[in-house]
């Protein structure tokens, strides 16, 4: 996979999480919404990758194949500029708790709210949420 074919999947992730938010299947919007987040942190890594360099150590490359946010944010070498731009803005931050929260095991997880999924969706899509943050840098 390239960064092209990361941006493209969470662009669809996105998608496919808005209409299952309109249809009422909040369980699936709120898996799909956490794959939205980990595709863009992925194509802001590929961004950062170097044709033909070698493969940093083996820690880093496993920082990269994970789904947690935290770590994706530490991997994508993207943290420090998260820590300057939450400090202008605060709704960022907020946005971020509730993005950081997914994990990939809500795929085993029933019972979401409509209002679980529609505030994941909007600290994902809003001005200040965490997909239109990454998005400047992928």
């Amino acid at each position: 996979m390239n960064r092209s074919d990361f941006q493209q999947l969470a662009e669809l992730r996105l998608r496919e999480a808005r209409v299952l938010i309109d249809q009422g299947f909040f369980d699936g919007a709120y898996y799909l919404l956490g794959y939205t987040i980990e595709c863009a942190f992925k194509a802001c890594i590929a961004r950062r990758t170097r044709e033909f360099d070698f493969p940093p150590n083996r820690r880093t490359v496993e920082a990269i194949y994970k789904h947690k946010a935290i770590d994706l944010l530490k991997a994508s070498g993207l943290e420090p500029q998260y820590l300057e731009d939450v400090e202008k803005n605060k709704s960022l931050e907020d946005n971020w708790k509730i993005v950081q929260d997914w994990s990939e095991d809500s795929r085993y997880t029933t019972g979401r709210s409509e209002k679980e999924a529609t505030d994941f969706y909007s600290a994902v899509i809003s001005d200040e949420g965490v997909f239109t943050w990454l998005k400047k840098f992928w």
